[in-house]
C-alpha cells in the first residue's frame, strides 16, 4: 500500500511514517510533503498514492486546497487536532478523520477505514470536501484557535486567551494570558497565517494580541514603546516605519 503523508511538522509526520509501518510491514511511504504549495507542485508530477494522511491547518493554507485544485479522488484521511464543535463539521459531511494526538491504535481503525473508502468513493468527494471546509471556516470565525504542542500533547487553545506570540533566543514561544508561556516549533511569519486580526506584528521578535496591550508610549526617536497589561521584562519597540500601522490597527481602521 503506497501512503503520502502531508504534514508540517517533521516530527509529527515521521512518527505518524513509523507508526503506519509498524502496523502494516507492505504500507510504503512515497513522500511527506510539507505545505499546500509543495504538494500541489508534487501531484502535478507523480501518480496518486492508494491512501493520503493529512493535516489540515498547514503553515500556508488548508489542505482542502491540495484536494480540490488537483482534483485527487485518492481517500484522504484528515488528521485534526480541532475541538469537538468542528468534529461535527467532519460527522456531516461524511469525511473521514483522525484525532490528534495520535495512537497506534486510532491508526489501525483509520487503515481499516480506508478500506471502506475504497469502496464508497464517490464523483462528489470535492464537494464534500468543500463543504467541510465552509464548515470549518465557520467554526474559525466563531472560535479560532491555535494548537500547541506540549510534551507529545496538541492542545487548542482559543485565540482570545493567547497574549502574544515572541521569539527569545531563537526559540518561539507563545504566552497566555494566565502567564503561562509554551514553546512552539512554529516561526512567527508561521503563526501570522494562522491568526486572526487581532495580532499584530509589533517587530521581528513580538506577534501581539490587541487586549495584551495597555498602551503605546512616544519612544525617542519617533518610535513606540509598548506597555503590556503584565509584567514583562523586555522592551517592546515598534519602528517609526511601522508606527502609524501600529496606531491604524488599535484604532480599529
Amino acid at each position: 500500500m503506497k501512503i503520502i503523508i502531508i504534514e508540517d511538522e517533521a516530527l509529527l509526520a515521521q512518527e505518524l511514517a513509523t507508526t503506519l509501518k509498524s502496523i502494516n510491514n507492505t504500507i510504503e511511504i512515497e513522500v511527506i510533503l510539507e505545505s499546500v504549495q509543495e504538494a500541489k507542485t508534487y501531484f502535478q508530477n507523480h501518480p496518486r498514492p492508494d491512501l493520503i494522511f493529512s493535516d489540515i491547518q498547514l503553515g500556508d493554507g488548508l489542505s482542502f486546497e491540495i484536494i480540490k485544485d488537483e482534483n485527487i479522488k485518492t481517500p484522504v484521511i484528515f488528521c485534526t487536532a480541532y475541538d469537538d464543535y468542528a468534529i461535527e463539521a467532519f460527522k456531516a459531511s461524511g469525511i473521514e478523520y483522525i484525532l490528534k494526538p495520535f495512537s497506534k491504535q486510532t491508526l489501525e481503525i483509520a487503515l481499516l477505514k480506508f478500506e471502506h473508502l475504497k469502496e464508497h468513493i464517490t464523483s462528489n468527494m470535492i464537494q464534500k470536501y468543500e463543504a467541510v471546509q465552509g464548515n470549518l471556516q465557520k467554526v474559525n470565525n466563531t472560535k479560532k484557535s491555535f494548537v500547541i504542542n506540549y510534551r507529545g500533547r496538541f492542545l487548542p487553545v482559543s485565540l482570545d486567551k493567547i497574549a502574544m506570540f515572541y521569539l527569545e533566543n531563537e526559540v518561539n514561544c507563545v504566552q497566555l494570558f494566565t502567564g503561562k508561556v509554551y514553546y512552539i516549533p512554529n516561526s512567527l511569519e508561521e503563526v501570522e497565517q494562522k491568526v486572526d486580526d487581532n495580532f499584530f506584528r509589533v517587530n521581528r521578535q513580538f506577534l501581539i494580541n490587541k487586549m495584551a496591550i495597555q498602551e503605546a508610549i512616544e519612544h525617542f526617536p519617533r518610535k513606540l514603546k509598548i506597555q503590556l497589561t503584565f509584567p514583562f521584562e523586555k522592551e517592546i519597540v515598534v519602528s517609526k516605519e511601522k508606527k502609524t500601522k501600529l496606531l491604524r490597527w488599535l484604532s480599529g481602521k
